[in-house]
């Protein structure tokens, strides 16, 4: 059977190869049609998941889409996109315009098949994937465990919603500085990080899993807080009637289609998020058109299920609209932004979150990276309560840990956040000033 499974996506991708070759890909880059924007249009052959793509490197790159127009009705995709940079402005920068001319047009190696879209292979590190009930405190007691077991952290991204938690963690031998393989130590490192996503809750709802080869980090937290059901709306939610994304699903009749309509406040890689879920869920787009206008954003796409139906029910209704919502709402950017910079070492991301903890700060969503040598980190904070963050407060962490290394973007001032509690919004739990999380009783608590 597996065998026949193999010959089967071998013969697919043979296939695509073939089509690629009759037909290949173009892609025309234009500065001066449009005043505001560069428009980088896409023409190739159809195939399922190559919008995402498409999307996927325009976003990796930090390209801003502000339009796009989308056609893939039949066995020919033909996509307009216009772009700017993080600054509002065109794309001038020849590296930046020939990668992707490079990426999308003829020399592009689009790996073939779905189950390899976003995927980069890599032994320089070990990807630890977490996903359970958020609590205070949690990605604190996980880095805390990592450091007793001598793993570095050198690249991270958390993202919390609904009261459910999910991280990609990347780590190194402490030693060797290379990915970790042993099977005993592997299997270690998984059975202490399950129980301390357990907690006191034993019965608990938690996952552990530990792979050599990371896929598109973004993409698969998506994937992995939909498999964990974060989109099931709970009590507390009904809360934020009035932030939440308006998502309409309708059918069109006549032409067999389901339209999606996405009205909500725009974004970076808002596009990426609904695309990626859409796909996800087996939906493929069939035309599409986006536009920006200020600060909203309004997406239309018109989608059919791998099947070939529109949506069906009023079932399937509901939880497309609730899918895409959760997609929108995991990574919304509310809170001070606070970016960390300095020489990487072994424990600096459970020592600054215990700062930020003793300071009463809570983390919204986190971005951990390591450039040459150097930790590059990224955090999204406000008070624990749900008051503004106090300049002071922010003035006391920047002391500990350095004014050069902790800047601040944008300030405390701005933050209007009303008195509330949150149930999305403990991971790195800014409600307790115990330091006894950074001691190892802890680590054999959970052995």
């Amino acid at each position: 059977m597996e065998m026949n499974m193999s010959f089967s996506h071998d013969m697919d991708d043979e296939y695509e190869k073939l089509i690629r070759r009759m037909n290949p890909p173009r892609v025309v880059i234009d500065n001066e049609s449009c005043k505001n924007a560069t428009v980088i249009r896409v023409d190739s052959a159809n195939k399922h998941g190559i919008l995402l793509e498409v999307v996927q490197i325009l976003t990796d790159l930090n390209l801003i889409i502000t339009k796009a127009y989308i056609s893939s009705d039949g066995n020919w995709f033909m996509d307009v996109f216009n772009v700017t940079d993080q600054d509002g402005n065109k794309i001038t920068d020849e590296g930046i315009l020939d990668y992707i001319t490079k990426s999308l047009g003829p020399e592009s190696c689009f790996i073939s098949s779905m189950r390899s879209v976003g995927v980069k292979q890599s032994m320089d590190h070990t990807a630890i994937e977490l996903t359970g009930t958020d609590r205070p405190g949690l990605l604190s007691e996980v880095s805390a465990v990592l450091r007793h077991l001598k793993c570095n952290v050198v690249g991270a991204e958390v993202w919390t919603h609904n009261t459910r938690a999910a991280a990609v963690m990347q780590v190194t031998d402490e030693e060797t500085g290379t990915a970790i393989t042993d099977p005993e130590r592997l299997s270690r490192i998984k059975t202490l990080l399950s129980n301390v996503l357990k907690g006191s809750n034993k019965s608990g709802l938690a996952k552990t899993a530990v792979s050599h080869s990371a896929t598109h980090t973004e993409r698969r937290l998506h994937q992995m807080m939909f498999a964990d059901r974060d989109y099931e709306r709970t009590a507390d939610d009904a809360l934020d009637d009035r932030q939440r994304p308006n998502v309409d699903v309708v059918n069109w009749y006549d032409k067999d289609y389901s339209v999606v309509t996405i009205k909500c406040k725009d974004r970076p890689k808002l596009l990426f998020d609904t695309v990626c879920t859409l796909t996800d869920m087996d939906y493929i787009v069939f035309h599409a058109k986006i536009d920006t206008e200020g600060s909203d954003s309004y997406q239309e796409f018109y989608i059919r299920h791998v099947d070939g139906s529109p949506v069906k029910s009023d079932a399937e209704r509901q939880r497309v609209t609730q899918c895409l919502e959760a997609a929108i709402k995991r990574r919304v950017s509310e809170g001070l932004k606070l970016e960390l910079c300095t020489t990487d070492r072994v424990g600096l991301l459970s020592d600054v979150t215990r700062i930020f903890r003793e300071n009463s700060l809570t983390v919204i969503r986190a971005e951990v990276a390591t450039k040459s040598g150097k930790a590059v980190n990224t955090f999204y904070v406000r008070d624990a309560s749900g008051y503004p963050v106090q300049p002071k407060t922010i003035d006391s962490i920047r002391q500990v840990i350095g004014q050069t290394i902790l800047k601040v973007k944008g300030s405390p001032e701005d933050l209007k956040s009303n008195p509330q509690e949150s149930p999305t919004r403990f991971l790195f739990g800014g409600l307790f000033k115990s330091r006894s999380f950074v001691n190892f009783s802890l680590v054999r608590s959970y052995s």
